[in-house]
């Protein structure tokens, strides 16, 4: 299996770090809806379930493009379909600042949806193809870095500037800023052609991916992870603000310090994932123990922030905060070192795919059961703790050893 990287360690170093830029503002443009949802609830007259609806729209186009940009990134090269999936989504996030009514809305939701959906498999590619296994926690561990900081860029900048001009041009900047990640991009160059699909008669066809007991293990866990993830991405803004009362100021500071630890903490975990595999110890044990550790303690998060006062809601979202980080890494990192270059950008699409399903549910479910119990939360966050009974599952019982896949043998 060809798992080699073909860059200097300098240029290698820039790679990863324009990847987690490109993760970073990928999260910033799909997080800042949630940030200004309360400004446009008012002024568009929006229900809950309305919110709930067209922050779960993102989804719908992002799932369904997901396998598609793999076998993209596969065929044509994760760096040119990176390129045009940034060129798109950074349109779709300016004009969102012109969107005159909730139609508007709801299909610059869809276009950015279809743009982003190509960050995952196409990063996850590249790392692939230039990362060296030495390095593989420290590399994903920075770009999880860039996807957790996002929505605290997006919190801090976004709440900060709303409310002095208005969402609408917090949109407009916010797209533009992105348009010029691909000025550095442009300058890199990245080999791609000794590990496409099209030209190495080593790589696994989609039917033998399909096949593997870890993808599916992988898929069930990274759907559950998600799902508590995207709750709080979604809906954290508007419950602090509409129902915890707390002010524009109060939740900016909560929110952004939350995900700041989160995204400290997927560096830190990052580094220790390497140190350890280094000194010996099992990588699969490292990876389903972040897995196992996270899913354990959002059960408890999830109740503390549903029932407890303010300061205990606070302290349970950054312990959230703090084992999220340490779970981040493990998402893909595990599928990289698993499917290998030959077959990251098809494995991470499928996984993708499943994690992401809840990113259409979590809103909109919890818009509905916001609605139906008369604007109070709590079964909402007792959805999102029983979700973790699934993550467990997954990593834990589902996942095989963590160890690159023998294509050559499963053809056999």
């Amino acid at each position: 299996m060809l798992n080699q990287a073909p860059l200097a360690p300098t240029a290698r170093a820039r790679v990863v770090l324009l990847l987690s830029a490109a993760l970073c503002i990928n999260y910033v443009d799909r997080g800042n809806l949630a940030t200004v949802a309360h400004l446009i609830e008012q002024e568009m007259h929006l229900t809950k379930d309305q919110l709930g609806f067209l922050l779960s729209a993102f989804f719908a186009t992002y799932v369904l493009a997901m396998m598609p940009a793999g076998w993209l990134a596969e065929r044509f090269g994760a760096r040119r379909v990176l390129t045009g999936g940034v060129l798109i989504w950074s349109i779709a996030t300016l004009l969102t600042g012109f969107a005159n009514g909730l139609v508007a809305l709801l299909l610059l939701r869809l276009l950015l949806g279809l743009g982003e959906s190509v960050a995952f498999p196409s990063v996850s590619k590249l790392l692939a193809t230039v990362v060296p296994d030495s390095e593989r926690g420290r590399s994903n561990g920075i770009t999880a870095f860039g996807y957790l900081i996002g929505p605290a860029v997006g919190i801090m900048v976004g709440g900060f500037l709303m409310s002095r001009i208005g969402w609408r041009p917090v949109f407009v900047i916010f797209g533009c800023v992105s348009l010029l990640w691909l000025w550095p991009w442009s300058r890199m160059r990245v080999s791609e052609s000794a590990v496409m699909t099209q030209v190495n008669p080593d790589a696994p066809t989609s039917r033998q991916i399909l096949r593997q007991r870890g993808l599916w293990g992988a898929s069930l866990g990274h759907f559950a992870g998600n799902y508590n993830f995207y709750f709080i991405l979604t809906w954290l803004p508007e419950y602090l603000q509409d129902y915890r009362h707390f002010s524009t100021d109060m939740m900016t500071a909560t929110a952004t310090t939350a995900y700041a630890i989160n995204a400290v903490c997927a560096v830190g975990m990052g580094w220790l994932a390497d140190r350890w595999v280094k000194a010996g110890h099992s990588r699969t044990l490292i990876y389903k123990g972040a897995m196992a550790l996270y899913h354990v303690a959002a059960m408890g998060c999830m109740a503390g922030m549903a029932l407890l006062p303010s300061g205990g809601l606070v302290a349970c979202l950054f312990v959230f905060a703090v084992v999220t980080g340490i779970s981040s890494p493990g998402y893909y990192a595990i599928p990289q070192t698993m499917a290998g270059p030959l077959a990251t950008g098809r494995w991470v699409s499928v996984q993708n795919t499943c994690g992401n399903i809840s990113g259409i549910i979590a809103p909109a479910m919890t818009g509905i059961l916001v609605v139906l119990a008369g604007g109070r939360y709590e079964s909402a966050f007792a959805l999102a703790a029983a979700m973790n009974l699934l993550g467990i599952a997954g990593w834990v019982f589902i996942l095989p050893k963590i160890a690159p896949v023998d294509w050559k043998l499963q053809r056999s």
